[in-house]
């Protein structure tokens, strides 16, 4: 179960919370150095309006089974837990207080690369289950935009923090990693969802 009660910090019409770090920072640094290194990270790839794209940030799809993800356009097949990766799981599920049977990886190599405004909202994934959030490397500003009102909540990602997204907060809001030229680091996001079996 969740260690301790975080506020909400969506004011309608959805649930997220910001557990902060998790990990101490050199923990931290020490996961991000081990993921960089041993995820055989791939660049992203999106047919978007009939174009093919390939993007800067690098992605890793793994889950308890090999599942099929697709979103823009693409799909992924899932690769077996790492050791490491099952220990992380184990970790976000304690303080999440959630079981989770799949994570998308992405790596952005400096504050250039971002993810546009979205919801992670595919079929394949669990209507009724949370997405919890990882994150290494440096800390980046992470917003959310309600989809009719437009109101914005933005929030600073710390190294080694834990951001907990639960229903319906995907059915009304997108959220989005903005980019910034300020940031010449990496960072190593996981999230870790449930998958539709």
């Amino acid at each position: 179960m969740s260690l301790f009660a975080p506020e909400n910090i969506l004011p309608f019409d959805g649930a997220v919370f910001y557990l902060g770090p998790i990990f101490p920072f050199d923990e931290a640094l020490s996961l991000f150095q081990q993921l960089f290194r041993e995820i055989p990270w791939q660049a992203d790839e999106a047919f978007i309006y009939g174009k093919h794209f390939i993007t800067k940030r690098k992605v890793a799809w793994y889950a308890n089974q090999s599942f099929p993800y697709t979103y823009s356009n693409t799909t992924k097949m899932a690769r077996p837990w790492t050791p490491l990766l099952l220990q992380l799981k184990s970790k976000v599920e304690v303080y999440s207080g959630e079981n989770f049977n799949a994570c998308l990886l992405n790596l952005y190599h400096s504050g250039d690369e971002g993810m546009a405004w979205h919801s992670d909202d595919e079929p394949s994934l669990s209507a009724s289950a949370s997405i919890a959030s990882l994150s290494l490397g440096a800390a980046r500003k992470f917003a959310f935009k309600h989809k009719q009102s437009q109101q914005r909540i933005d929030i600073l990602l710390e190294p080694g923090s834990l951001l907990l997204m639960k229903p319906p907060t995907q059915t009304f809001w997108q959220h989005r990693l903005p980019p910034s030229k300020k940031i010449h680091s990496p960072r190593i996001n996981l999230t870790f969802r449930t998958m539709n079996e």
